[in-house]
């Protein structure tokens, strides 16, 4: 009974552990995570709920096979990022019924994953839908417009596609990204229309060009001629400028000049005047100079003759004191000479009491002072009467006296010895005989 009890538990913790692995196993396998560029949309037995990035259910969910009771789902994977649908090689027409190729790129993304899943089971079959909704649209909007049209304006019709079908894709849960790009327009098979639209925009560009060129071309030489006429006139207009400032350029320079002439003659004048004036004052200097001479020279010869005179007289009066000194001097001697013994004894008495020594000692300077003023007196007539006198014994006043002894017998007798002299050597003959001085022989007296 207890062993029965044993098994029955084991099969049951058995079981149960069986599903449990058979469970973990299970959801290992199925769990999946929505990547961050898709949305999943599963579809329950009782709703529907999109997983991916930015919904509130979240980005994981268990794939539980569809034959599953209770828990089997469906899933459609969408993508969430932009996408975007090509239409290549679109025949359509223009309003005139004209064929031509368009190529034509849409960008969208799906705004609404919940209501697209319902609207298709892929997104294969929703990118086929969404073809045909631009299909539609472009062939309705280009066959209201001339070709011409299309071509010259693709811009403004990649709008009117986009605003064609934004209304239909808000019921596939889909908003465009931008505006429709109408790529390229060309020619249909066996069909040249868009080739000779093109050769006529060309040809109207070349016309158009030319006709720029030409006119560029003619405003370039006109520009040019223009150019050329103001350089011309801005030349004429420098050169006039030139001339007319080297005009007053030598106009300043000939006044400057002139007027540097004109301070130059001044200054000239003022200089004339200055050293006239300095001529003037030197020939009265000159003037002064020479009359203080003559009135230096007229005193000069005055003193001279005084001096002269005043010699002269000086001179009789010292002959005659002389004559008298020498009158006395030979009476005195005689008397002394008579008087010697009798007076050499009072003289020696009368020099020892009164000091005659003395006196004697100062009348020899005085008399000493007197003949040197005599000679100085007799030197300055000497030289003012340009004579000159050599003595050569004693000093000048022995040799001669005074200038009149040249005119007395002693200076004859002394000047006839001189020449006497002179006569008796041969360089005082050769000087005699240069002046014209006769030297003569004696003659002999005549036999009886």
């Amino acid at each position: 009974m207890a062993f029965a009890s044993f098994l029955t538990i084991s099969g049951i913790l058995t079981t149960f552990a069986f599903l449990v692995f058979v469970t973990v196993i299970t959801a290992l396998f199925l769990r999946r995570v929505v990547p961050t560029n898709e949305v999943h949309i599963v579809q329950s037995t009782k709703r529907t709920m999109s997983y991916g990035k930015d919904t509130r259910n979240g980005n994981t969910y268990y794939e539980w096979p569809s034959w599953v009771p209770v828990f089997g789902i469906t899933k459609i994977v969408m993508p969430v990022s932009v996408f975007d649908l090509t239409l290549n090689a679109y025949e359509a027409y223009d309003v005139g019924r004209v064929p031509f190729v368009v190529d034509i790129v849409a960008f969208f993304r799906i705004d609404d994953s919940n209501l697209a899943a319902q609207r298709v089971e892929s997104f294969g079959e929703l990118e086929s839908q969404l073809l045909s909704i631009v299909q539609g649209a472009v062939r309705t909007i280009l066959a209201s417009h001339d070709i011409d049209k299309i071509m010259l304006e693709r811009s403004i019709y990649g709008e009117q596609f986009t605003n064609a079908v934004k209304d239909q894709l808000t019921s596939w849960g889909v908003v465009p990204v931008k505006n429709i790009e109408l790529m390229d327009i060309r020619d249909a098979p066996e069909n040249r229309v868009v080739h000779n639209i093109m050769e006529k925009k060309k040809s109207l560009i070349e016309m158009e060009s030319r006709k720029e060129v030409a006119e560029n071309i003619k405003e370039a030489e006109i520009a040019e001629i223009d150019a050329l006429r103001e350089r011309d006139i801005r030349d004429q207009q420098a050169k006039q400028a030139v001339g007319e400032r080297t005009a007053e350029k030598e106009k300043a320079v000939g006044i400057a000049n002139e007027q540097a002439r004109q301070e130059i003659k001044e200054q000239q004048r003022i200089t004339k005047e200055k050293e006239m004036a300095v001529i003037q004052v030197n020939d009265v200097k000159r003037a002064e100079i020479t009359k203080d001479m003559n009135v230096v020279k007229a005193d000069e010869d005055k003193q001279t003759t005084i001096l002269r005179a005043a010699g002269d007289l000086d001179a009789k009066i010292k002959e005659a004191e002389g004559i008298k000194v020498e009158g006395e001097a030979v009476a005195a001697a005689e008397k002394a000479m008579q008087m010697a013994p009798v007076q050499a004894q009072i003289a020696l008495a009368q020099e020892i009491g009164e000091n005659d020594g003395y006196q004697t000692y100062l009348l020899g300077v005085e008399n000493i002072a007197a003949n040197q003023a005599v000679g100085l007196e007799q030197a300055e007539a000497l030289k003012v009467a340009e004579i000159k006198i050599i003595a050569n014994t004693g000093d000048p006043v022995q040799g001669v006296t005074n200038v009149m002894d040249l005119f007395s017998s002693k200076g004859g007798t002394e000047l006839g010895a001189m020449l006497e002299g002179l006569a008796q050597t041969e360089q005082g003959q050769s000087l005699l005989k240069k002046l014209g001085v006769a030297q003569g022989k004696p003659k002999p007296d005549a036999e009886s």
